[in-house]
Order: C-alpha cells, then sequence, then structure tokens
C-alpha cells in the first residue's frame, strides 16, 4: 500500500513535470514576444548576417530573445538565414517570427533621377539597397559587361531610366544592373526602335541628344519643341551650339562636377573636347546627364517646324524664346544678357 503511494506520487510527479515542460515549449514556441508599440516593425538582415547579428537587430522589438534563438535552433533556422527586409508585427510570437524571416522578405521601392554620372547613380542606389556604392560603381563599369552589352565608356550611362523600380533590399551590384538592362531592352521596344530608326540615330544617338534636352529645359510641354531645334540641325549638320554640352566638358576636362558654372564664356566655345557641340556637329558621343522618360520621348516625338535657335525667356522663366534666323535669334538674346548683366551673373 505504502509502495503503491510512493508511484502514484512519482507518476503525479512526473505529469506534472512533464506538463511544466510542455507549458514551457509552446509557450516559447506560441506565446506573443514583442514589445515596441508600433503595428510593425521592419528589420534588416545582411546576406553575411550570422545569428548572432540576427539577435542584435531582434533585440529591441523582443521580450525575450533567448526563446527566439531556441525556437530558431529547434526549426533549423539558425544554419539557413535568410537575407532581406521583414516585417515583424505587433504581438506575434516566436514561431510567426522565424516563419517571416524565411519565407517573406518584402520587395522595396527603388528611386533615381537624373543623375550625371555614374558615380552619383551609384551613391543614390546604394542608399537603398545592400550592396555599397564601391561594388555598385564597379558593376556598371566592368568592361565585359559593357561590350557584351553593347555600351562604351562614354555611353554606359544610357542604360539607366530614371524611375521607380520594385527591388529586395539585399539585391546585389550585379543583379541592379542586370535588371537596369532588361528595362532598358524593355523600354527599348520595335516602335522606339523604328522612331529612332527614321530620325536616322541609335538608341545611344537618341539618349545623348535626349540629355542635352533634358539639361536645356525642365518644362515637359517645351521638351518637344527643343528637341524640335536640335534634330533641325542635325539634319542641316549644323553644330548643336549647346551650352549645356560645353559645361560638361568642362567638369569632364577637370574632374570636378560639383562646378556650378551659371554663364558659358567665348573661351569656353574654344574647349577641345568631342562634348563641345560649338567645335563638333552632330550629337555628343555620350549623354551628358541622365534624361528622363519625358526627354526620350521629345526626341522620339519632336515638335515639327523650322526653328533653329532659342534663348532663355526672362519674362517666362523656365521657358524659352524661338527663332529661325540667326537675325531674329541675337535680337531675342538681348533681353538674356542684359538680364545677367543685371543680375551679375559672369560665370
Amino acid at each position: 500500500m505504502y509502495l503503491k503511494k510512493i508511484l502514484w506520487a512519482v507518476a503525479i510527479l512526473g505529469l506534472l513535470i512533464c506538463g511544466f515542460i510542455v507549458y514551457q515549449i509552446y509557450s516559447a514556441i506560441f506565446s506573443p514576444n514583442t514589445q515596441f508599440g508600433n503595428d510593425e516593425a521592419y528589420i534588416y538582415i545582411t546576406s553575411d548576417a550570422s545569428m548572432a547579428d540576427v539577435k542584435k537587430s531582434l533585440e529591441p522589438l523582443l521580450k525575450d530573445v533567448l526563446t527566439f534563438e531556441s525556437v530558431a535552433d529547434r526549426k533549423g533556422y539558425s544554419n539557413n538565414i535568410k537575407a532581406g527586409k521583414y516585417a515583424i508585427t505587433k504581438g506575434m510570437n516566436n514561431n510567426e517570427i522565424i516563419n517571416t524571416l524565411r519565407s517573406q522578405n518584402i520587395p522595396i521601392k527603388v528611386s533615381f533621377n537624373n543623375q550625371e554620372r555614374l558615380e552619383t547613380l551609384a551613391g543614390r542606389i546604394s542608399l537603398q539597397i545592400e550592396a555599397d556604392s564601391i561594388s555598385l560603381l564597379k558593376a556598371f563599369s566592368d568592361d565585359a559587361f559593357l561590350k557584351t552589352s553593347g555600351f562604351d565608356d562614354d555611353t554606359k550611362l544610357c542604360m539607366y531610366l530614371p524611375n521607380t523600380y520594385e527591388f529586395f533590399w539585399n539585391t546585389n551590384a550585379q543583379d541592379f544592373r542586370d535588371r537596369m538592362l532588361k528595362e532598358y531592352k524593355r523600354y527599348w521596344n520595335e516602335n522606339r526602335l523604328e522612331k529612332a530608326k527614321q530620325l536616322n540615330m541609335s538608341p545611344a544617338e537618341v539618349m545623348s541628344l535626349a540629355a542635352v534636352v533634358q539639361k536645356e529645359t525642365a518644362k515637359a510641354d517645351e521638351k518637344p519643341r527643343v528637341a524640335g531645334v536640335y534634330l533641325n540641325r542635325v539634319k542641316q549638320r549644323i553644330p548643336l551650339q549647346a551650352d549645356p554640352t560645353v559645361i560638361f566638358a568642362i567638369k569632364k576636362e577637370t574632374g570636378n562636377y560639383d562646378t556650378i558654372i551659371k554663364r558659358v564664356l567665348y573661351r569656353d566655345l574654344e574647349m577641345e573636347s568631342p562634348y563641345n557641340t560649338y567645335k563638333y556637329a552632330g550629337v555628343p558621343p555620350g549623354p551628358i546627364t541622365m534624361p528622363d522618360i519625358s526627354s526620350i520621348e521629345a526626341v522620339l516625338n519632336p515638335e515639327k517646324h523650322d526653328y533653329l535657335y532659342f534663348v532663355a525667356d526672362v519674362s517666362n522663366f523656365g521657358y524659352h524664346i524661338f527663332a529661325k534666323t540667326l537675325a531674329q535669334h541675337n535680337r531675342n538674346k538681348v533681353q538674356y544678357i542684359k538680364w545677367l548683366n543685371a543680375k551679375k551673373v559672369y560665370r
């Protein structure tokens, strides 16, 4: 009888211990384990992250990091960490957190505008995805890639169309570059290639001219007219005589792309550079900036007219006055020169 009581006591104790263990395991897996006030919190896990790195990222967000680590070990996550951006929802348990980190990498929006150089583009993109600016610039400038893709040192900027794209945060430099090439090829469909052909221009030449249009006017409704002026000049083999190309030539020659030049001087027009469109007819050998879609479309769909000249309209800033003859242009230019002098803009 006494032995039976002992056995019953041991059995009950064992059940209690097992129940406690089961409860602890269940609690570790399925009890809420977040401690932040917002509805969601985001973490970024790098491609080379260790479990220690993941814990460090999650520590401010969790009530108990140790139970998270224990469940992560049991579910095999500790040895199979996935890079990316993840959303942790308020009230999640460890099981839900780990499942999220395994399979719910969130796409992000990556945007860039009119960058003058690949260096500045690399810097802009590195602020938005995991890849750093050095690896991005190296991928952008890779000689083998440029050769197989049909670009060179002058035209490599053509490949990047300013827009907003969807990427995973952990995208590497090569994958970003390759995606941009796909977007470039998608843009240059049969219809646009045919329009370029009708202009007797290659896509790269269209984009080089579009870059000049981009620099000349920020007004979308004026871009087709400005494009028409330059295309008239190209057809008549008249040099473009575009001041932005001279400014770019100066920056390229000096290596100082932060230089601010508000007024091109006569001596600048003598500068020896293939980008100096006062000395060399035709479009520049490459884009002087990254043209946006509206500028490219302006070149592909220009306004039909006989204008060959234009100058800034000081009575309607942002727009220009157009002329068909040099005599008309010189008369129009007087108001602009007076305005520059009055503002003491000498460089």
